[in-house]
C-alpha cells in the first residue's frame, strides 16, 4: 500500500489557500496510485492559530471548508487533514474544541482523531483552547487482499515515552496504547517548531519508540515561518527495528511516498542533515524572514546598515530571503560614525547586490539638542543624548518603511536584547527582528561560515568581522565599555536564560559573582524593552518571544 507525505507550508487563517495546497497534493497522490495521504497538524488552518480559535465564525468557516475539500478530493483516496472539531461535552466544563485529524474519503468526512497530550510549555498553550481526548484511535485501509491498521497520533502524543525520557510527563502513552492495539503503522501528524539541533532529538526519540514497540512510525511535520516560529519540516519514517527509511528536506515543502508492506515501510530518500550548526541556522532564518515578509503581504524590505556585524548578517539573510533587488540598506551617519563603518557598509552592499541610500543625521541631532536645551540645561550630556541618535535613525527608517511600503527589519541580536543594550523606539524599531534569538558569538560564527560557504567569495567584509563592535554613539565607544566580553556574556546568558541556572551555579562555572549578578540584573531590568520589541525569529530552546512570560514590575529577590 502506498502512503504519501505532504510536507506543507500553510498560512494561518487562509482556509481556501491551505485547502488548495492539500487538494494539489491529493491530485498528485492519486496520479501515483497512493492509498493514504498524510498532512501536518492543523494543516487546514495553519499552526498555531492561537486566538482565532476563540472566534465561532472561524470554526464554522473551517467546518465548511473541510466539507468542501472532502467533496473535491479523489474519492478513493484516504486523506488525513489537520483541523479542529467542536467538543460536544464542553457544556459539562470541558474545553470547546479538539485538536483533530479528520479522515476524508469518498467525498465525505468519515472520521475524526483527537489529540491526547496537550503541551503547555514554552510557546505552547493548547489547554487554552483544546480538550485532551481520552483514547487513541486507528483506521483501516484495504489494499488488495490485505487490510492495514493505521494508528493516528498528533504531535505531542509521541513525546511521552517514559523509557526514552526516564520519566513520564503525562498520565498516558498513546504510542503504547496503539502498539497494544496491534496496528501495522503509527503516523504522527505534527507542527513541531524548529530549534537548533532539534531534529537529532526527534529522530533519536522516534527510532527508540519504533524499536520499543516494534512498529513502523511515520512522522509528518509542517514547514514554514509563522510569526516568530519557524517550522523546519524534515518529516521522517522508521521501521519497526528503528532503522531510518525516509527523511524529507528541511525548510521547504515536499511530497514523497513510501510503500507499506507486511514487513514494514519501503526504503525512501534520506535527505542529509545540514553539515554544521551554522548551515542549519542560516536556512531556518532565511525561511523565517521570507515567510514573514510574504505572509504579511510585503515584497520589499529595508534595514539600517551601520557597517557593523549584526546589520551585515541581517542584510545577507534578507538578500537571500527576498532577493537582493528587494532589499534597501540605509546608511545614517552621525558625527561619530567612522569612515571605516561607511566604507564597510558600502562594501557589504556591493557584495550582496543590494541598493543603498545614505542620509546624514547631524542636523536632526542639532535640532533635538536645541529643542531640549532649556529642559536639559545644567545637565551633562550622556545616555539620553546618545539614544537620541538611535531614535532619530529609527524614526527615519520607519518613515521610509511607511512611505515606500517596505517592511523594516531590525538588526539587534539576542545578547543585546537580553541585557537591554538596545534603544527602545530606536534600533529596536521594525516589523521583524530577524536575529533577536541569535547570540552575538553565533552572529560571528554565521558570518565566518558565510564567507567559507562559497570558496573565495567574501560575503561579509573581513574588516566588519575583525573590528571591535561599537554602537558609535560617542567617540571611541565599544560594546565592551558597557558589557562583559561577548564569549563570557553569551555563556552566562545561556546558563541563566536557557538552562535556568542560579547565580551560584553560574559562578561555580568560573565567573565572578559581580559579573553574574550584574548580567542577571540587566536581564531583569530590560524586560519592559523586550515586551515592546518586534517579533523575533525563534531558533533556541528559550527565546524572548511567545514562550518567555516574565513580569515587568517585579522584584526577583536574591536568586542564589
Amino acid at each position: 500500500m502506498k502512503i504519501a507525505i505532504a510536507q506543507l507550508n500553510p498560512t494561518i487563517g487562509d482556509l481556501p489557500g491551505n485547502a488548495q495546497q492539500i487538494l494539489k497534493s491529493a491530485m498528485i497522490a492519486e496520479s501515483q496510485g497512493v492509498s493514504v495521504l498524510l498532512t501536518p497538524e492543523l494543516s487546514l488552518c495553519g499552526y498555531p492559530p492561537r486566538d482565532l480559535l476563540l472566534n465561532p465564525g472561524f470554526i464554522d468557516a473551517m467546518e465548511r471548508q473541510l466539507t468542501e475539500l472532502a467533496q473535491q478530493l479523489p474519492s478513493q483516496l484516504h486523506v488525513l487533514v489537520g483541523t479542529v472539531q467542536r467538543n460536544p461535552q464542553s457544556h459539562q466544563g470541558g474545553k470547546p474544541l479538539y485538536n483533530s485529524m479528520a479522515g476524508l474519503t469518498g467525498g465525505q468526512v468519515t472520521q475524526h482523531f483527537h489529540k491526547r497530550l496537550l503541551p503547555t510549555y514554552d510557546v505552547f498553550d493548547e489547554h487554552r483552547y483544546f480538550e485532551p481526548h481520552s483514547q487513541s484511535h486507528h483506521f483501516t485501509v484495504r489494499d488488495g487482499v490485505r487490510t492495514y491498521r493505521i494508528g493516528v497520533t498528533i504531535c505531542e502524543d509521541i513525546w511521552n515515552d517514559e523509557e526514552f525520557w526516564s520519566q513520564r510527563h503525562y498520565a498516558c502513552n498513546p504510542l503504547a496504547d496503539l502498539a497494544d492495539a496491534q496496528v501495522d503503522l503509527i503516523v504522527n501528524l505534527s507542527a513541531s517548531p524548529y530549534t537548533v539541533e532539534k531534529q537529532q532529538l526527534r529522530e533519536s526519540m522516534l527510532s527508540h519508540a519504533a524499536r520499543r514497540y516494534q512498529v513502523p512510525i511515520l512522522y509528518v511535520n509542517q514547514v514554514g515561518g509563522n510569526d516568530d516560529l519557524i517550522f523546519d519540516g524534515r518529516s521522517v519514517a522508521f521501521n519497526g527495528d528503528g532503522h531510518l527509511v525516509y527523511r524529507g528536506p528541511g525548510c521547504q515543502t515536499d511530497f514523497a511516498q513510501l510503500e507499506l508492506t507486511e514487513t514494514g515501510l519501503s526504503q525512501g530518500k534520506v535527505v542529509p542533515l545540514p553539515d554544521c550548526r551554522e548551515a542549519e541556522i542560516w536556512t531556518a532564518l532565511v525561511l523565517g524572514v521570507r515567510d514573514y515578509v510574504r505572509k504579511c503581504g510585503f515584497s520589499k524590505v529595508v534595514l539600517g546598515l551601520s557597517g557593523g556585524i549584526d546589520s551585515a548578517l541581517v542584510g545577507a539573510i534578507a538578500a537571500e530571503a527576498v532577493g537582493a533587488e528587494n532589499v534597501l540598506g540605509v546608511l545614517m551617519s552621525s558625527p561619530y560614525t567612522s569612515e571605516g563603518s561607511v566604507t564597510d557598509a558600502i562594501a557589504l552592499a556591493k557584495n550582496l547586490g543590494i541598493q543603498t541610500h545614505h542620509v546624514y543625521i547631524e542636523a536632526a541631532m542639532t535640532s533635538f539638542d536645541k529643542t531640549l536645551a532649556d529642559l536639559f540645561a545644567g545637565t551633562e550630556s550622556g545616555v539620553a543624548e546618545e539614544n537620541l541618535q538611535s531614535r532619530i535613525r529609527g524614526t527615519l527608517l520607519m518613515a521610509i518603511s511607511n512611505k515606500l511600503g517596505h517592511l523594516l527589519i531590525s538588526t539587534g541580536n539576542k545578547s543585546e536584547m537580553a541585557v537591554g543594550y538596545c534603544t527602545l523606539y530606536g534600533d529596536m524599531d521594525g516589523g521583524l527582528a530577524a536575529i533577536a534569538d541569535v547570540p552575538k558569538t553565533q552572529v560571528y560564527a554565521l558570518c565566518r561560515w558565510l564567507n567559507r560557504r562559497q570558496s573565495g567569495v567574501e560575503v561579509i567584509p573581513e574588516t566588519i568581522i575583525s573590528k571591535p563592535p561599537s554602537a558609535e554613539l560617542k567617540p571611541n565607544q565599544t560594546d565592551q565599555d558597557s558589557l562583559p566580553p561577548y564569549d563570557e556574556l553569551d555563556d552566562i546568558l545561556h546558563r541563566f536564560v536557557e538552562q535556568h541556572q542560579s547565580a551560584t551555579e553560574i559562578v561555580a562555572a568560573g565567573y565572578t559573582r559581580e559579573t553574574v549578578d550584574r548580567v542577571i540584573k540587566l536581564v531583569s531590568r530590560a524586560e519592559f524593552k523586550r515586551r515592546q520589541a518586534a517579533p523575533g525569529l525563534k531558533i533556541t530552546d528559550r527565546a524572548f518571544g511567545t514562550g518567555w512570560r516574565m513580569p515587568i514590575a517585579c522584584r526577583r529577590g536574591d536568586i542564589r
